[in-house]
């Protein structure tokens, strides 16, 4: 990817399928991996804004939002805000975003804009994680041109698989056409009910198509993870003993073991 480090992990949370965990997921795994140690910022692409509420930010009284970013081309380090004890960063976003899909029409590569923005903040981060809208536009074309790296959150019911199938379709047509260095980084189930019959049997079917790209960890129902964005906190800092906090950690360790592992076996066959 032009002009971005190497060590800056860009990793589009994606699902056309709305309700399904993607803002909970990268709300509570920026958080997460901040507690490893790791630079995290989040960007809030989704209108919405609930990813931005989550992390504490009131989306109504930023400034500058992440439209400004990919509309007037603002740069990222002085629209992006702290989260205090959370640790990491957030590009806001609000209700201006909607507005950015009809002004984006008419601009020339309008798909690269994030990627563009993101490559001036390279090295300043080790992962950006990016909260796709539910749907696939503009907003998460360009998050996936600007990653290097999707997870999928789903849930194990019965019309996920259809769903997947065209984001998979997508995200291939991304890598052809706009990103090569695209590749889908995993499968996260969330909401799982292992008492489920359906869940167990979607869970098969992902792995016997998906195989070692479904996470080992899995994020539960849980009510602490429901109730944390209330309180603008990640479920870490609102009840870190709760089963959701759990395996928002777990995932995150799993993350950075996959791309430790990955990383030596570049660094093994370079040499």
């Amino acid at each position: 990817m032009p002009g971005t480090s190497s060590l800056t992990r860009i990793i589009a949370i994606a699902n056309q399928k709305g309700g399904v965990g993607k803002t909970t997921t990268c709300v509570n795994l920026s958080a997460s991996l901040a507690a490893m140690k790791q630079r995290v910022l989040l960007v809030d692409l989704d209108p919405q804004g609930n990813a931005t509420m989550g992390s504490g930010i009131d989306k109504h009284s930023v400034e500058s939002t992440i439209y400004d970013v990919l509309v007037h081309r603002a740069p990222i380090h002085l629209v992006a805000q702290p989260t205090g004890e959370s640790g990491f960063f957030v590009l806001p976003a609000n209700g201006d975003l909607t507005a950015a899909e009809v002004e984006l029409m008419d601009v020339e590569q309008r798909e690269l804009r994030l990627r563009t923005s993101l490559s001036e903040v390279a090295g300043q981060y080790d992962y950006v994680l990016i909260d796709c809208p539910p749907s696939l536009n503009m907003l998460t074309i360009n998050a996936l041109v600007a990653a290097n790296g999707v997870i999928i959150a789903m849930q194990c019911e019965y019309f996920a698989l259809e769903g997947l199938a065209a984001l998979v379709q997508t995200i291939e047509g991304v890598t052809e056409a706009s990103n090569s260095m695209l590749r889908i980084e995993g499968i996260l189930r969330t909401m799982y009910d292992p008492r489920n019959r359906l869940t167990n049997d979607v869970s098969a079917q992902l792995h016997e198509h998906f195989g070692e790209k479904v996470y080992r960890t899995v994020i539960p129902r849980n009510v602490r993870l429901a109730e944390a964005p209330s309180h603008g906190v990640p479920a870490m800092y609102y009840d870190k003993y709760s089963r959701g906090s759990k395996a928002y950690m777990a995932l995150a360790g799993e993350i950075i073991r996959r791309d430790e592992t990955q990383a030596a076996g570049q660094s093994g066959s370079a040499v």
